[in-house]
């Protein structure tokens, strides 16, 4: 399928600027275009929610940032943890301010969205120490945010759908109930070499070498350390009992196999997945539901799918066979 005619307006102005690297850049220079590319796809007026409010929560180097938008349903509600996206590097909690205001929203859930600490200052492990840490005060402190301690999900794109992948595969570890985990566009394989890595090598905004020089920033080059479950949660020996998912990746992504071999590992491990490969968009498409109709479908599908798991609270986590192509 073609890409869509409106992310191929965008991609058209992207792609005439000098091509994005990360490796020898400046940090700030590149987290400013990324906000000032999140300008470029405003909403009219930002989607109406309860309230707003920017705090903080304990980490293990200091406060961590958060952002807690909260319905205008009663409470008690679910509770959402969000991670954004960035490639560990860019993002905060401005860049994906209308996506967590529509997740509160489309869910009927308090989301707190996460400012975890970024590379090149915090590598590995410090930005996925900051999203367990947040998870877990949330979890521990539900009912202070108006949610219901039997409804908690976690939920990011990209680098923030990593974190909350991993989360997921801790909390099951530890023992924690979680309800639900979304994934949008997730990278899950560190060490994996797949076909749509080649296909979309370039021209759909994420390109294989950014691929190459995010994955390094992160977490460096010892494939030991990349082959962790930690890192590349398809990898993890064990994906059974994990929280029913929401997975969506696009046609034009690099990351997509990988998305959906995460998928089909934890349909295979006997998990609860809803999973669709939209056509014609590229990775970051939570980002771009205001200016595509193809990209709201398919953010208003993965959020309805995920209000439904957590409508039905904790699962049999029997498979569903939605797996598709």
């Amino acid at each position: 399928m073609p890409l869509d005619p409106p992310v191929a307006a965008i991609l058209e102005s992207f792609n005439a600027l000098p091509p994005l690297h990360f490796d020898g850049a400046d940090p700030e220079v590149l987290r400013e275009a990324n906000r000032q590319m999140a300008a470029q796809t405003p909403l009219s007026r930002p989607i109406e929610v309860g309230s707003v409010e920017n705090t903080s929560v304990p980490g293990p180097a200091g406060d961590i940032p958060v952002r807690v938008y909260r319905p205008t349903a009663g409470q008690p509600v679910p509770t959402v943890v969000f991670f954004h996206g960035g490639g560990w590097l860019a993002g905060d909690l401005d860049t994906h301010d209308d996506v967590a205001r529509r997740l509160c929203r489309d869910v009927t859930a308090v989301v707190v969205s996460v400012h975890y600490r970024r590379v090149p200052e915090n590598p590995y492990p410090a930005p996925l120490d900051d999203c367990l840490a947040a998870t877990r005060w949330v979890a521990d402190h539900i009912a202070e945010y108006g949610g219901r301690r039997d409804r908690l999900a976690v939920a990011g794109d990209s680098a923030g759908a990593n974190a909350a992948a991993v989360i997921a595969l801790a909390f099951r570890d530890d023992n924690q109930p979680l309800t639900a985990q979304l994934l949008a566009y997730p990278p899950t394989d560190f060490l994996g070499d797949y076909p749509s890595i080649t296909e979309n090598a370039d021209g759909y905004f994420l390109t294989k070498d950014l691929v190459t020089e995010i994955r390094r920033g992160y977490a460096g080059d010892d494939p030991e350390v990349r082959g962790s479950w930690r890192i590349s949660p398809l990898l993890a020996g064990d994906h059974t009992r994990l929280a029913p998912a929401v997975i969506g990746t696009a046609q034009y992504d690099p990351l997509r196999d990988e998305g959906r071999a995460y998928a089909e590992a934890l349909e295979k491990a006997g998990v609860d997945v809803f999973y669709r490969n939209y056509d014609g968009l590229i990775h970051a498409y939570l980002n771009l539901f205001g200016v595509s109709p193809a990209a709201d479908a398919a953010v208003g599908e993965m959020f309805a799918e995920l209000a439904r798991r957590l409508s039905g609270g904790f699962t049999s986590y029997q498979p569903v066979g939605n797996v598709r192509p």
